[in-house]
C-alpha cells in the first residue's frame, strides 16, 4: 500500500532524509521512531505530498505522491500534531466542510458525522464553535473530520497528544480495527509503550537514516534489547549532545 523507494530530502545544504526505501503491506500498523529531527515529519510531509522530495518516489496504493498527487490524497488522511481548524466554525460545520472537500455529498456527509460524534462523544458539542473547544476536544475532532471518506491510508504525527486515558483507549481500538478492516496506518510517535503495544512492524529513523526495521521481537532479537526502549536508546543518538 506503501511504496517508498530511495527517497531523499534535502533543505539547502542540510540533508534531512537519506535514500529511504520502506514497503507498507495493506492492513498494517506501522510505528515510525526516532529522535527529534531525526526526519520522521518531513517522511510524513513528504508521504501526505506537503513537501516535494530531492530524491527518489513513493507510492500510496500505486499513486505516485508527486505525479499523481490528487488521486493519492483522495485516499488518505493526515493528522498532524498540530492540526489547523477554523475556529469560527461549528464542530458539524468544520466536518461538512472537510466532506465538501473530499466530494462527499451532504446527505451521506452527516450519516459519517453522526457515526464518528458518536464514536467520540461529540454530540453534546455539535453546535460549538471550534474556538469554544478544549485542546482533546478539538483533537477529537479532527479525527472525526480525517475519517469521514473512510481513507485507505492514515498517516498521524503523534496520535495521542493532549488525550485522556479513555480516548487514548478509544483511539487505540479504534486504529487496531481499522487495520483489521484493511486500512493501513502509518504514524509517528515518541511514545515507545505505544509503538510496543499497537505496532504490527516498527521502523526506527536517526539523522535522516533508516537503522532498524522489523517486529517489536525482531528488533529485540537483532540488537539485544529486553524491551523497544532498549533497542532504541542502544541504536540512536541522544539529540540534547
Amino acid at each position: 500500500m506503501i511504496h517508498i523507494e530511495h527517497l531523499g530530502k534535502d533543505y539547502g545544504t542540510k540533508t534531512a532524509l537519506y535514500d529511504l526505501c520502506l514497503d507498507v503491506p495493506p492492513g498494517q500498523l506501522f510505528c515510525f521512531l526516532g529522535p527529534n529531527g531525526a526526519g520522521k515529519t518531513t517522511t510524513l510531509k513528504i508521504l501526505t505530498g506537503l513537501l516535494r522530495p530531492s530524491r527518489g518516489r513513493a507510492l500510496i496504493h500505486g499513486f505516485d505522491v508527486r505525479t499523481q498527487a490528487q488521486e493519492a490524497k483522495a485516499i488518505t488522511g493526515y493528522i498532524p500534531d498540530m492540526p489547523f481548524l477554523y475556529d469560527r466554525l461549528t464542530t458539524v460545520e468544520f466536518c461538512e466542510f472537510t466532506a465538501d472537500l473530499f466530494h462527499i455529498p451532504l446527505s451521506e456527509a452527516r450519516l459519517s458525522i453522526n457515526r464518528w460524534f458518536e464514536c467520540f462523544s461529540l454530540d453534546t458539542y455539535r453546535s460549538t464553535l471550534v474556538k469554544d473547544l478544549s485542546h482533546g476536544l478539538r483533537q477529537r475532532l479532527i479525527y472525526c473530520a480525517t475519517l469521514l471518506h473512510n481513507p485507505q491510508v492514515l498517516f498521524i504525527d503523534e496520535p495521542l497528544i493532549g488525550l485522556d486515558p479513555y480516548t487514548i483507549r478509544l483511539i487505540k481500538n479504534l486504529l487496531r480495527e481499522s487495520c483489521r478492516n484493511g486500512m493501513t496506518v502509518f504514524l509517528t510517535t515518541h511514545i515507545l509503550a505505544l509503538a510496543e503495544d499497537i505496532a504490527d512492524q516498527i521502523g526506527i529513523i536517526d539523522d535522516g537514516r533508516l537503522i532498524a526495521l522489523g517486529t517489536l521481537a525482531e528488533l529485540k532479537r537483532d540488537h539485544g534489547g529486553m524491551n523497544l526502549e532498549d533497542c532504541f536508546l542502544g541504536l540512536t543518538s541522544n539529540p540534547q549532545e
